[in-house]
């Protein structure tokens, strides 16, 4: 009745000939016959069919006698293809059925939790099989958000969280790329509730600790989209600020999962450390919340309203990379500190300036204190040409983190510190005898007079910043007696 047009040749499974038939209407119709060929593994059978009966909408697959009503899984019937191919769906591998069966039919019944439990253990005791689930978990990812079945992708990543938290061995890192693959394909979308769900998850597979190193993972996507996300400019403010916190908690993550790993050190190299601390510098400066900034007392992380601060947690992730950071890391983590003042003109008015740098200073340790030193006179240095506010802003600054750093540091550092201010006290006043010289000669005496009044507060703020020194050393008091 409906012939049969092989694509291939037919796949052979077992020792024995193994009929299948589907039934149309009340007429069987032989399709495959498969025999001899014992190389198969398991029993599968594949089948074929060339065309469907428009007046049969359920097709019967009769294997060995036992009707099995809807399980050709992968069969297409469309009568102007010639042959398509399918598989019977109890005959496919055991993990993609177990995958399978945690997917409710209604996304809203959520995951099936003992269903899930058998997975679990099937991949507990056959470690081997995680790359493979995780491989098919991808491709049932991929396709249900290009398919906007968000519920499906909901159940797809707690299956992951709760695989990846069940299974600790080496057989984990296959299904670890997985795992981040759709992770990325997660904070790709545009929707924000996926960008979320796939930020908390990568926060889950932060907090675990492998057992062996990776040499060849790397984070740069992450670092790059979780710091778009830091700078969302969603419409509404809610979901802005879910999106904000959510990036903050990724670049968290990406830190706890790197910074400690040898093989990860690029982590600090400028092309991240660029994208890292300006995020976070950029949640930090909400005007809302500089009350509490630059309180190394002050816990972070705390909640408003029923909602993450950004600006906490952001303070909290800055405090903790510099927490973390070598000798060797110092520079790259305070130039791009310094950048970002520059660019967002912060350094008058200079508050949110010096309580950033009063993190730094109670965050690093402290025998790299003098490392910050050293980069704020060199970026004074290459300010000696900007205003004389923005010179006296960067002047505070050093004498904050001149006022900390001094309890515990004397030596080449400070008497560095005393040449330059001297340099630039000078330079000062050189510049307001300047001033004062052409106040006849200059058409508009009200600027020349302001320029000279602002070179004074360069002055005080130099002089102020020589004497904090002394006042917080002993040692150095004595030193400079003698």
């Amino acid at each position: 009745m409906f012939p049969s047009q092989p694509l291939q040749e037919p796949h052979h499974c077992g020792s024995e000939p193994l009929p299948v038939l589907v039934r149309c209407g009340s007429e069987p119709l032989p399709v495959l016959t498969g025999g001899g060929g014992g190389g198969c593994r398991g029993s599968r059978a594949v089948v074929w069919m060339s065309h469907a009966d428009p007046a049969e909408p359920e097709p019967v697959l009769v294997l060995q006698g036992v009707k099995l009503r809807q399980v050709l899984i992968q069969i297409v019937c469309l009568s102007r293809f010639p042959g398509v191919c399918g598989c019977c769906g109890p005959l496919r591998p055991r993990y993609k059925r177990l995958v399978d069966n945690i997917f409710p039919e209604d996304p809203k019944d959520g995951l099936s939790k003992s269903d899930m439990e058998k997975l679990t253990f099937y991949a507990v005791s056959a470690p081997e099989k995680l790359d493979r689930i995780g491989a098919y978990l991808a491709d049932r990812l991929s396709r249900d958000v290009v398919r906007h079945r968000y519920g499906y992708v909901v159940i797809a990543m707690e299956a992951l969280d709760q695989l990846l938290m069940a299974c600790h061995s080496q057989s984990i890192k296959p299904f670890v790329e997985s795992f981040l693959h759709m992770v990325a394909k997660l904070l790709e979308s545009r929707e924000p509730d996926l960008q979320v769900l796939g930020t908390n998850s990568f926060v889950k597979f932060a907090n675990i600790e492998e057992d062996t190193p990776s040499y060849h993972r790397r984070y740069d996507f992450f670092v790059s989209q979780f710091s778009a996300m830091c700078h969302s400019t969603h419409e509404d403010p809610e979901t802005r600020t879910r999106i904000r916190v959510a990036g903050i908690k990724g670049l968290q993550g990406v830190v706890r999962k790197t910074v400690n790993d040898e093989l990860q050190a690029i982590i600090w190299e400028p092309q991240h450390m660029d994208k890292l601390i300006p995020s976070m510098l950029f949640n930090m400066q909400d005007a809302d919340d500089l009350d509490r900034a630059g309180h190394p007392s002050t816990p972070s992380g705390s909640v408003q309203d029923g909602e993450e601060n950004p600006a906490a947690l952001a303070e909290n992730c800055f405090r903790e990379l510099l927490g973390r950071a070598a000798y060797g890391n110092m520079k790259n983590a305070v130039r791009p500190v310094l950048v970002h003042l520059d660019n967002h003109h912060l350094w008058d008015p200079n508050e949110f300036a010096v309580s950033c740098f009063r993190i730094v200073m109670f965050s690093i340790q402290a025998q790299h204190s003098h490392h910050v030193i050293q980069q704020v006179l060199t970026h004074l240095d290459g300010n000696n040409k900007s205003t004389p506010r923005v010179r006296a802003g960067i002047v505070q600054v050093l004498l904050e983190t001149v006022a900390i750093a001094a309890k515990g540091s004397v030596g080449p550092t400070v008497l560095e510190v005393f040449n330059t201010l001297l340099k630039h006290l000078r330079m000062s006043v050189d510049l307001e005898l300047g001033n004062g010289s052409r106040r006849n000669s200059s058409s508009s005496v009200s600027s020349v007079r302001g320029r000279e009044s602002d070179e004074r507060i360069v002055q005080n703020a130099i002089i102020q910043t020589i004497g904090a020194a002394p006042r917080s050393s002993p040692v150095l008091r004595r030193l400079l007696r003698l």
